[in-house]
Formats: C-alpha cells, structure tokens, sequence
C-alpha cells in the first residue's frame, strides 16, 4: 500500500478523498492504494471516519472530494467484483430461508441460473467450513456461524476484493480468532485483496500487511505502518514474536495520541456513520 499513485498496479485506488456532512468535513484529501492480494486494516479512534471512509470506497457513499478507482475505473456505486460484509450478520441474514439459500440469494438477483447458485453457494460453503449446516436456518447456528455465512454469501459472488467494516465485534474472543485465521485462508486461496476496519489494535497488527491509521478532524492518515510479520502466521507464535509487540505499540500509540487530539477538538455530534 503506497501514497504514491500507483494506477496502473492499484485495485483500489483514493485519490484526492474527502466527505463532508453538512459543513462537517469528515475527512479531506485522502490519497492511497490497494494492490492485488495486499490485506489492509484500517484503525483510528472512534468517530474519526473509518466505516465513512469504507462506503466511499465501495461506491455505497457518494466522495465529496476526489474519487475512488476500482481496477482502473471510477467507483459511482458497489462495483461487480467487490463483496462487502457488515457487522451485523443478524440482520445481513433472512431468518426464514437456508444457509445455502442466504448465501444464493445475491446470485438469484444478478439472474445466475439455480444450478449454478447452488454449486457456487455449496463451493462457498465450503470455503468457510461450513459444508455440512446447508440445509439449517441462520437462528440454528451460533453467532460465528452466522458470521461465517455471511462471508461465504460474500465469496459466492467470486469477487476480487473483498471489503469488511468490523466483521468479528460481536463474537467472542476464541470465534474472533477462528474467523481471522479463516480470513487469511481464504485470502490466500482465493487471492483476494482485502480491505477490513476494526477497533482491535492485535487484530489489525495480525491480519495485515499495511496498517492504515487515520486521526484529526477532519481525518487525515497519520501513518500506514508496513507490517513484515511472517508468514503463514499464528495466533500464538506469532502474537509471542517481539516484532508483533513492537508494531502492536506503534499503532497503539498512534491511535491513543489521534484519540486525545479528537477529543480536545470535538464538534457537536452529526448525523450520519462516522466510525
């Protein structure tokens, strides 16, 4: 991941980014890129514009400034070969239809024929481990389960990117785990690249190979931190390495001092995501 313009390498490119609320301006001037394959976090305090930053970048948000490119053409809206998988995985599924109906649907409204919904839905069942549960209801499964249905309803359309906003929040610390193993898995199989916000410094530090790090008000990005841990990684071996410790402090320290600089210069709450 480069500051530099790198269009011609780029999946995902911002260039010039900004989003304004009202007379609000959320952030300003925002100008990175993804390559093919690289796994990038983005971390701030809360408030700072991560989830905001995120929907510019899957056209669900319209930029204020500057624009978003996706393999070289301009984002106006979720482009065909980005997947995008929400928080809230309770309510992203249908109660009343199967797993493998969950994870088919998106296919039935892009006019995929049954046959061929079925053995992409089953094939992205199986990417996620969960080949056996097709004919269970998402209020059957647990909520890493669900979770699991939800990427694999992601992975089904066979994207070439794959874009997260906190996926692992409201699961427990052992199913969080799993699922961030499970993430480098599948990105490696699959070759993905892929772009995930969280609050969660070791998560971040885990998973990446860049660290984006937004602070200010408006947000700006204070760093994008290199992460050269090895590879295939662990959660524990790698968690216990003293350069997981040294990046985990860098990016800690950074989004603790754009916390407190956020909090002297607070605005008045706006409507709107600003995560």
């Amino acid at each position: 991941m480069t500051t530099t313009s790198v269009s011609n390498q780029a999946v995902v490119e911002a260039r010039g980014l900004g989003h304004t609320y009202g007379e609000q301006p959320i952030f300003r001037d925002l100008n990175f890129a993804v390559a093919a394959g690289e796994f990038v976090c983005i971390v701030g305090p809360s408030g700072v514009g991560k989830s905001t930053l995120l929907q510019c970048l899957t056209g669900l948000l319209g930029a204020t400034e500057g624009d978003v490119t996706f393999e070289g053409a301009t984002v106006s809206r979720p482009p065909e070969g980005m997947a995008i998988v929400f928080q809230d995985y309770s309510r992203s599924l249908l109660p009343w239809m199967t797993v493998l109906d969950n994870v088919a649907l998106p296919l039935r409204s892009a006019g995929v024929r049954k046959a061929e919904r079925r053995r992409r839905a089953e094939e992205a069942l199986g990417e996620v481990g969960l080949q056996d549960v097709t004919d269970s209801y998402p209020w059957q499964l647990s909520g890493g389960m669900q979770q699991r249905v939800a990427i694999a309803r992601a992975l089904a359309s066979r994207p070439r990117v794959i874009v997260l906003d906190e996926p692992f929040a409201s699961v427990d610390a052992q199913t969080r785990a799993d699922l961030e193993d499970l993430m480098l898995r599948v990105r490696d199989h699959l070759g993905l690249t892929v772009m995930l916000v969280t609050h969660d410094i070791d998560e971040a530090v885990y998973l990446a190979d860049t660290v984006l790090v937004l602070s200010g008000r408006p947000a700006k990005i204070e760093s994008m931190v290199a992460v050269d841990l090895p590879a295939p990684r662990d959660q524990l071996t790698t968690k216990a390495l003293p350069r997981f410790a040294e990046l985990r402090s860098e990016v800690y320290a950074m989004v603790k001092k754009a916390g407190v600089q956020n909090t002297a210069t607070a605005e008045p709450a706006i409507p709107g995501p600003r995560s």
